[in-house]
Order: structure tokens, then sequence, then C-alpha cells
């Protein structure tokens, strides 16, 4: 067996200049494709005396080569020509550089030694010790050969052979994209490197083959790779990509084995073939296509196994079945002004997503949308589907919506400069065991802002609406108060809003600090919000962000009417390297007629709950964001929302936290209580090296919240793991733990084990 290649890093003898494009043709490593015979030299040489040439001469005609050497002799006798001391020789943009090029005329064999470089027209550079070509340098032998190519990545040889058609042939090779080199400049081994036997180049089909083939982690033989291949050239190739390994105790031990197809330049496809030491095999196909107009892709898995329902019961005992999702999006622009966007997520049962680790999303949305940007227009006309995953969720309650058209038009104010918004919206809401919905509203919004001499903001608005809906079989919707009137019903409204605000800047503790009290008057006529059906305008929670908007419902089934006055004031402080901003507002209702808000949200009193935001940023160490609701007559907190995120990049911690206490005794749907903690973070050590980890916990016992099962302390999930990542490798093992069962989705551990390698796989 031939010995063992010397390892890359003790390969480099020098360090390569920086490339500008990829070995177009890897032939660029054994010689000179496609230069002729030294016409040009011939006549240079001709002379019996040594000569000096300090510079080469002008380009020569096409046919011929240019060259520069220190010394040049030639040697009639045996008709050998030598160039020696910085060797340059060019043709048509092909350079070779050595220390020294013997032309034997008479057998024909043209030899360069000594710091041999090889440059394409491209700018590509191949490196050797020695190079031997016969003088139609169309084949010959490269001697310690060292290929860079242009993203980084180095094949050394001890001996390559060019073909004459163009192939080669690689002995004792090593190949690896990782640095050899430390940031001192001094060597070190790759992080990973393939060493084979042979490696072959496939000129026509622009592929490299290796024989005899293994991976080297850290400088460990890892596996033999029998049959690897991979492209030449930067574009993706087709092949097998690198497995992936876990272990859950729903299925097992799993091993995945990608294999990528490049059906074109604009198309692709992957298969992964899943295997479960203790589940039936299951496909994953991942099918891409790009054109000029836009791109779309299609995600899909399949298996055939027991189907499991949510309560953990086989939905048909002793029998398998088919199980499976898609996951498909897409987006063209057709023009400058026409686009289309859809996605379309499906499954076959509640539990696969979960059961396989595909998803832990409870609700799949399925989307498309054609939109018009006019400038000052935009059309809007799409259509939804969800599909619920959720545990007691009725799928003939889910909504679909088609169509639902949406059109705006911004136009300038020409009397008072201020700037109108019409709005034409349309929504038919179908359900197959529900209520159907059809919704038409006009409306027309004028907005106009001023800045007074004294410094103050004042902001405008009038709007006016009309709607016509139109609903049946409304005695299947569980909650009265969402289901309207059956048949057709029309409403029409206008509201109106003063907003003043008054900056205040100064100077504060070495910094800037504004002051900004904030004063707005809303007015709007009665609004029939008891027949109209409530599809969108549901989940409603009073917040520093929708407190001053003139309807604070979400959507556009329910608006605020009567009259309201609402107050806060805003803090900001800015200096270096620090920034804190803090806000906070409420509201009181002018007219003391009921409440449209449900208890619990903080506006069912004449006089709303506190609500209020701080953030505080430090350089890019820290930051922290806290929402927060008082209750307005004892002052409890209601709402108690902190995100923080403390540290790097590379080393942070990042923590959660949520309560809701509305203090009401009957929870609808949308206004469960609930506590929650979520924290996160990583520790980078040993510069590659980081730990990570993440929790879920809930914190809800049944005094918050009586329908949850919860005791105060259950954790939902937790993630513990080790990871390196350097240039050229990422490594990662993970032990993950869930605490729920849903169905075949069991709580149990599962450990992944993460390798991904620079430039291998494809």
């Amino acid at each position: 067996m031939s010995p063992a290649p010397t390892r890359l890093s003790g390969c480099l003898r020098r360090r390569p200049g920086r490339l500008e494009r990829h070995v177009s043709a890897w032939a660029l490593a054994l010689g000179l494709i496609g230069m002729p015979a030294w016409a040009g030299a011939q006549q240079a040489e001709a002379e019996a005396q040594p000569q000096q040439l300090a510079d080469a001469p002008p380009q020569s005609e096409s046919g011929s080569i240019d060259f520069a050497a220190d010394e040049v002799r030639y040697d009639n006798e045996a008709d050998v020509i030598t160039a020696e001391g910085n060797v340059q020789l060019e043709r048509e943009a092909w350079r070779l550089r050595a220390d020294q090029v013997v032309w034997d005329r008479r057998s024909g064999r043209v030899t360069a030694s000594g710091n041999v470089a090889l440059t394409s027209p491209q700018g590509d550079t191949a490196y050797g010790d020695s190079v031997e070509l016969t003088d139609t340098l169309r084949d010959g032998a490269v001697a310690n050969l060292l290929v860079v190519f242009d993203g980084g990545g180095r094949l050394v040889a001890q001996r390559g052979v060019r073909l004459a058609n163009g192939d080669m042939e690689l002995e004792r090779a090593a190949y690896s994209p990782c640095a050899v080199e430390d940031d001192n400049g001094c060597p070190k081994e790759p992080s990973w490197q393939v060493r084979a036997v042979r490696v072959s180049y496939d000129r026509v089909n622009d592929r490299i083959r290796y024989r005899g083939a293994r991976v080297e982690l850290f400088g460990l033989p890892l596996v033999p790779l029998p049959g690897l291949s991979h492209p030449a050239s930067n574009r993706a190739g087709s092949g097998f990509l690198v497995p992936d390994f876990r272990v859950d105790r729903v299925n097992g031990v799993e091993i995945e084995i990608p294999w990528y197809w490049r059906i074109n330049s604009s198309h692709d496809l992957m298969i992964s073939p899943h295997f479960y030491s203790g589940a039936a095999p299951m496909a994953e196909a991942w099918l891409r296509g790009l054109s000029a107009r836009g791109g779309w892709q299609v995600h899909g898995y399949a298996t055939y196994s027991e189907r499991v329902s949510v309560s953990g019961a086989p939905t048909t005992a002793g029998q398998d079945a088919f199980r499976g999702y898609i996951d498909a999006t897409g987006g063209f622009q057709f023009d400058p002004r026409w686009s289309l966007s859809a996605s379309a997520r499906v499954t076959t049962d509640r539990t696969f997503l979960r059961r396989y680790d595909i998803s832990r999303d409870d609700r799949l949305r399925s989307t498309f949308s054609l939109n018009r940007n006019g400038g000052s227009s935009y059309l809007t006309i799409a259509g939804w589907a969800v599909q619920s995953l959720r545990v007691g969720d009725s799928q003939g309650q889910q909504a679909i919506a088609l169509p639902a058209i949406d059109f705006r038009q911004r136009i300038a104010d020409p009397w008072a400069g201020g700037l109108f918004l019409l709005q034409a919206n349309s929504l038919a809401l179908t359900r197959t065991s529900g209520q159907d919905t059809q919704r038409l509203f006009g409306s027309a919004q004028w907005d106009w802002r001023r800045l007074t001499p004294m410094g103050q903001v004042i902001q405008l608005t009038a709007l006016g609406r009309g709607d016509i809906y139109h609903s049946d079989n409304i005695t299947a919707t569980s909650v009265p108060s969402y289901r309207g009137d059956d048949g057709w019903q029309a409403r029409a409204f206008a509201a109106a809003a003063i907003d003043v605000s008054w900056p205040l800047v100064g100077t504060f503790a070495g910094g800037n600090q504004r002051l900004t009290p904030r004063v707005q008057i809303v007015a709007a006529s009665p609004v029939d919000n008891v027949s109209i059906p409530n599809e969108d305008s549901r989940a409603f929670e009073l917040e520093d962000g929708n407190i001053f908007a003139i309807n604070r419902f979400p959507g556009h089934d329910r608006f605020e009417d009567g009259g309201r006055i609402t107050y806060g004031v805003e803090w900001a402080f800015n200096r270096p390297g620090f920034a804190i901003t803090s806000e906070v507002a409420q509201s009181y209702r002018l007219s003391n007629q009921g409440s449209l808000f449900p208890d619990g949200t903080g506006l069912t009193d004449r006089t709303s709950d506190i609500v209020g935001r701080t953030t505080v940023a430090l350089r890019n160490v820290i930051r922290l964001t806290h929402r927060f609701r008082l209750d307005k007559d004892s002052g409890a907190v209601r709402r108690n929302e902190i995100d923080a995120t403390v540290g790097t990049r590379r080393t942070y911690a990042e923590i959660g936290y949520l309560r809701l206490n509305r203090d009401i005794a009957t929870l609808g749907e949308d206004l469960r209580d609930r506590e929650e903690v979520r924290v996160g973070g990583r520790i980078g050590f040993a510069r590659y090296w980081s730990l990570f980890g993440s929790a879920i916990i809930d914190l809800t016992d049944k005094a918050e919240d009586p329908a949850s099962s919860a005791d105060g302390f259950t954790p939902i999930r937790h993630r513990l793991g080790v990871a390196y990542d350097d240039d050229c490798v990422s490594i990662g093992l993970t032990w993950r733990r869930d605490y729920q069962d849903t169905g075949d989705a069991r709580r149990g551990n599962t450990f992944l084990l993460r390798l991904a390698f620079r430039n291998l796989g494809v």
C-alpha cells in the first residue's frame, strides 16, 4: 500500500496570495493548458552567452510566449534552453512562475522547478515543487502539488498526472477547506481533512472523486468514505450529504442519510430517508426552483405507521396508516407593481409533527396573497386557511377566508395640507361546522400633523366608515357575544381625535434627556357592536402599544365609541453607551355607558388600568424591556412581562417572564391567566467551544387558572448541549427533555449529534 500522504499543514512552504476566482478547471494544477511551444523563446535564447533580462518584453503575437528571467542560457550542443532566477512566462493571460525552467528540445520535455506557480486567466493558482510536461504541454506530472481554491480550500498530493484529455490523477492526496495557519501565521493542523490514496478529476463533468478516502477530525481517523465525490467548482453537485444522528424515547435511534440532486442551475432536490430503531422508516424530500420572476420550494415528509389520537389511544387499533406533512412556499414578482406570495402547510394528524420533531407549531396556516403596489395605492387579494393541532379544538370551527380583499389609496390634502387615506375591505369566512360571515366596509381617514412655534406636536384625525355584514348558522359559535345577529346587518359611524405632545429636551448626568407629556381626546358616534359578529377583534389586552390608538380593538369588527381622554408621559435618557426609555399612560371614558370590553382587559370601568413600558440598553451588553399593567384601584400588577438579554454574541444569558393576573372569576377563551418563565444562555470558552441551554417552565397554578393542570412549577421542556464551531467545522451534542405527552408524541429524552463540514457533502 502506498505510504500515507504528507499532512496538509506541512505541505505549505509558502503562503499563496489572494485568489480572485475558483479553479474553473483543475487541469491548471498540472500544465499550462493550450500554451504552444516557446516560439518567442527560441528567438530570444538563440545566443550562446547568458543574458540579464530585467523586464519581460512586450506582449507577443498570438502563439508566442513572453518571458523574463534573471539568466537565460542556450546549449547548442545539447539543444537545451535553461532559464533561471525569477522565471516568468506568459501567453494570453496564462502565467508560469518558477525558480528554473528547462526545455530539452530533442526529447520534447519541459521541466519547471522550484516554487512553481501556475495561474489561469481567471486568476486561480496552483503550486508545486516541480512540473514535467511534454512539448505539447497537454500532459505531464507535478511533484508535491498544492491547489488553492477561491473559497479557501486546499488540495495537496505527493504526485499528480494530467492526461491528454484533461483528466487528472493525484496520488496520496489530502483535501481540506480549513485554515492551516493560526492568527500569528504559525502552521497548525486543519480541523478536518479528507485523505485518499488516489484522487481523480473528471474534466467533462467537473467532478472530483476519491478512492480509499477517509475523514480525519482533529488528526484522528473518523470514518471511511467509500465513493466520496464532490464538484470541482463552487456550484453544488449531486451526491450524499453528511448523515445526522438522533436518539429519542419514542423513535429510538435515528439516522438520516440525505442525498442531493442538482437537477440544473435553477432546480434541485434533496431526498432524505430516515431510519429508526423503534419506528417505521420515513421519507423526506425538499424540491426547490428559481426563475427570473421568483422562487418556490416544497418540503414534505411521509411514512406509514400507527396513528395515535391526542388522548393517546390508537385511532385504528392494530392498523397502520399514512402519515405526512407538506410545507410549500413561493414568491413571484411579475413586474414592478404586481407580486404573488403563497404558502401551504398541511399535516395528516395532530401529533405527527411533534412525534418526529419536525415542528412544535400548534396551528398550521396556509395563505396566498396577490399584491399590487402603485406607490400611493396598495391592493391585496388574499386567502387563508388554518389547520388546528390543539387538543380540544374542532377543525370544523376553523375559518377559511376566501377572498380577503383590501385596497388603500393615499391622497394629499390640497386645502389644509393633511393626508387622506381611503380604504375598501371585503372578507368572506366559511366554516365546515360553524358560523359563516361576510363583511364589506369602506372608510375615509384624514390625518393632519403640525409642529407649533413652542415645540408642541399636534395631530388631528377624522374617520368615517360604513359596514355591511351577513351571517348565518350563528348558534354554532359557543360564545354569545361573538355571534352577532343572523342575516344582513349594516352600520355607519364617525370618529375624531386630537393628539398633543410636547417634547421637552435638556441635559442630564452627562447625557441628553427628553420628557414628553401627551394628551389625546377621542370622540366617536354610537356604534352598533352588538348585532355585528366578532371574528377578528376577540383577543384584546390593554398595553402601551394600543392605549393611544383611535380604535383600541384589534381588527375591524369592533369599534370603541363614545368619548375618552388618554394621558401619559414618556421619558428618555441617552448618553454614550447607555439609553433608557420609559412611558406610562392611562385613559378615562367621558360617558358612563356600559363598557364593550370584557372584564380583565383593563378597560371595563370608566378609568382604565395604568399601562407602561421601560427599555434599558447598556452598550451591546445589556438590553431589558419591561411591560406592565397596574390595577387602577389597588395598584396590583395585572400584567408583568420582562425580557432581558445580558452578554455578548458569544457569551450571553436570556430570560423572559410573563404573568397575567386579571382578577376575574370567569375566564374566557382569550382571557386565561398564566405565568411562565423562559431562560436560555450560552457560555463560550477555549475560543471555539461553547455550552448552551434553555428551559421553559409553567408557573401557573389552579388559583390563577382553574382549567389548568399545572401545579405552580411544571417544566415544559429543557435543552442542554455543547458545541464546537470554527471556520470549517461545526459539531454539536444536544440533550433535550420534553415533559408533556400528546398522543404518540411522548415525553422523554432526545439526543442529537450534529456534524457539519464546510465544503463537504455536495
